[in-house]
């Protein structure tokens, strides 16, 4: 396989050098640069083509708005967050911006290594703290759950997609050209992995990652 190149964008020293020595231990991974602020990894753009950024787009000099920017500037970039703890809103607004994966700086080394791969092809993979307080409208916070990492692949993306827009299992099958019984499997594995018992939680999850428009459920109330 290519080698992954990769940009770590984050202010703080002892972090940036700490991805450093983990990236520079796996022969799958090329570290290209380091930017210190949104405004320096933009200035980089002309020379340095990264496949991923890892960011923590809360520390100093970044911001959730300049993750805006950084997008446009590099829409062929996958981006993976990893931050300390924060809100809700912040985090389903650094998703619905661009972020394809996000993890927490108390996630450990196979973690992070995983994230990445996953991430550099496009495939979501979410510490499982962020997603239960994502899905979990109530929580102020999300220091009770675990930290274990969320796995979501393309064809359960679908499968979430297709369910979340009101199709049943029959239905999702026939589009996805999949038997019904492993449409049922699928379901039962992504319910598990999300931590939900029903379908209001698989359609909340497509909610938040922006799988489906809250505007598809209005409309369709009224059909």
């Amino acid at each position: 396989m290519e080698k992954i190149k990769i940009t770590i964008a984050d202010s703080h020293f002892l972090s940036r050098k700490g991805l450093a020595v983990l990236l520079n231990e796996n022969n799958d991974f090329v570290l290209l640069n380091e930017a210190i602020s949104t405004a320096d990894l933009i200035n980089q753009w002309k020379f340095y083509k990264a496949d991923l950024i890892i960011i923590d787009y809360t520390s100093a000099n970044f911001s959730i708005e300049g993750l805006q920017l950084i997008v446009k500037k590099y829409p062929n970039a996958k981006l993976l967050a990893i931050t300390e703890i924060n809100n809700n809103e912040t985090i389903s607004k650094a998703l619905s911006i661009g972020v394809t994966s996000h993890l927490l700086k108390d996630c450990d080394e196979d973690e992070i290594v995983e994230a990445i791969y996953k991430t550099a092809k496009g495939e979501k993979f979410m510490c499982g703290k962020i997603v239960t307080s994502i899905l979990d409208k109530e929580t102020n916070g999300v220091d009770e759950y675990s930290c274990e990492g969320l796995n979501i692949s393309e064809r359960e993306v679908e499968i979430i997609t297709l369910v979340a827009e009101g199709l049943s299992n029959k239905e999702v099958a026939d589009k996805l050209f999949l038997s019904t019984h492993t449409v049922i499997t699928h379901r039962k594995n992504i319910m598990s992995k999300l931590g939900v018992n029903n379908t209001a939680g698989l359609v909340l999850f497509a909610v938040r990652e922006n799988l489906v428009s809250p505007n598809h459920f209005l409309f369709s109330q009224n059909n």
